[in-house]
């Protein structure tokens, strides 16, 4: 038994009170029971579900793992994880996925849905086995990490998914157009003389693969949307009924590619950062609806590869902790707390057709608490996750979580 008093629901001046029961929302404002916890007025929300993070195990332990990227989660707001399978080795076996689960079950802090590769091995020709990947738990498919650069391979996955209900994800970029690219093709790579990764590279690989979406029937999720062409693209399939969804990260909303003036590798993600025109166009596009969601892309690496130069350093940020605070100090205005949320919840649940996170009686106890006003610096020194650097170190934000309850217990809570 859990009470969590002195809280608001979002839009509420009402201090209330929640009362959880066996993993379960009991009531509201009942008599305290159990363990007590002083909300101290922080807004209540359902918990984050994460719909694209890199948690590097099995066998990328240095780089992150389960405990670490799972708290880091939960300190971040999220109840729910979807893990990518480009690890070593790619999770394209059942037992793997029973074993993530299992694993990170154990350790009581955020849950862990395992992605599942949509080819054996990631190599873009033979299909894994996804009915049995499915029955063992896993949330998607995907070859993220690689693109699917064989599109009878795409099609042949998109309709076996849907018959088993499935969506498949796809990080669309055309390789041979990407190439050596390590940033934005424009006047900025120009100007510093690094290859370029054009926009077209993005645009041409998602409007093939709303031609092969379109011609199955599917369910084809875009992953991490970076251009106002693509965005275009998604727009006008959805007009026509195409299935397909789209998410944005927001790093592509709060940085461009101004920032590798600095030659910092710690700029460097895929797709690239871009200007601020596509950022400008990708949040309209949050507003009106055309994106479907908020992911992360949570890519933690070390220090010591993240120092690398910009040829040679791996591409990916890695603040899970801070990406609420930061859509909301930046865009809270635009967006409100409700959409904002709902960004974070019930669009990712739409997504991947899973059950609306609610709060209401006998639902559920997956959510977090977010303290909407008090300003606080970043200090990547006291992340959870071991890639404790970001480029916003120093910032001053708000909105910052200090209560996430998963399953009716505590996974995590703000020490100061």
């Amino acid at each position: 038994m859990l009470t969590v008093t002195n809280i608001r629901r979002p839009g509420s001046d009402t201090p209330e009170t929640l009362t959880v029961e066996n993993g379960l929302i009991k009531g509201w404002n009942l008599a305290a029971e159990g363990e007590v916890i002083d909300g101290q007025g922080a807004t209540l929300v359902p918990a984050f579900i994460e719909a694209h993070a890199h948690l590097r195990e099995p066998g990328q332990e240095q780089k992150e793992d389960l405990a670490s990227g799972l708290a880091a989660a939960a300190a971040g707001g999220y109840g729910t994880v979807i893990s990518m399978p480009n690890t070593s080795p790619v999770v394209d076996d059942p037992a793997t996925v029973r074993a993530l689960i299992d694993k990170a079950a154990r350790l009581g802090l955020a849950r862990l849905r395992p992605a599942a590769a949509l080819t054996r091995g990631q190599d873009g020709e033979q299909l894994a086995e996804l009915s049995l990947l499915a029955e063992a738990g896993a949330a998607m498919f995907t070859d993220d990490g690689r693109t699917n650069e064989n599109a009878r391979t795409l099609r042949l996955g998109l309709d076996y998914a849907h018959s088993l209900g499935q969506v498949v994800s796809v990080h669309a970029e055309d390789a041979s157009l990407r190439a050596g690219g390590v940033m934005n093709e424009g006047p900025v790579s120009e100007a510093l003389g690094l290859p370029g990764n054009p926009a077209a590279a993005e645009a041409a690989r998602i409007a093939r693969d709303i031609e092969i979406c379109a011609l199955t029937g599917g369910r084809l999720h875009i992953q991490h949307l970076s251009t106002a062409r693509a965005l275009e693209l998604v727009r006008s399939a959805k007009a026509r009924g195409v299935n397909i969804t789209c998410e944005v990260c927001p790093h592509h909303l709060l940085l461009t590619d101004e920032a590798l003036r600095s030659f910092d590798a710690i700029y460097k993600v895929a797709p690239p950062l871009r200007t601020q025109s596509d950022a400008n166009a990708l949040l309209a596009g949050l507003q009106d609806g055309t994106v479907d969601c908020l992911a992360t892309d949570h890519a933690p690496h070390t220090r010591a590869e993240k120092e690398l130069d910009l040829l040679q350093a791996p591409s990916g940020i890695a603040y899970i902790e801070i990406a609420f605070p930061l859509m909301w100090t930046n865009f809270g205005e635009q967006l409100g707390l409700q959409k904002l949320v709902d960004l974070l919840t019930v669009d990712v649940a739409r997504v991947l057709a899973w059950p609306a996170p609610s709060l209401e009686v006998g639902a559920p106890a997956d959510f977090t608490l977010l303290d909407l006003e008090t300003v606080r610096p970043v200090q990547p020194e006291t992340f959870k996750s071991k890639a404790k650097f970001t480029p916003w170190a120093g910032h001053e934000l708000k909105g910052w979580p200090t209560l996430t309850v998963v399953g009716g217990a505590v996974a995590y809570r703000r020490e100061s």
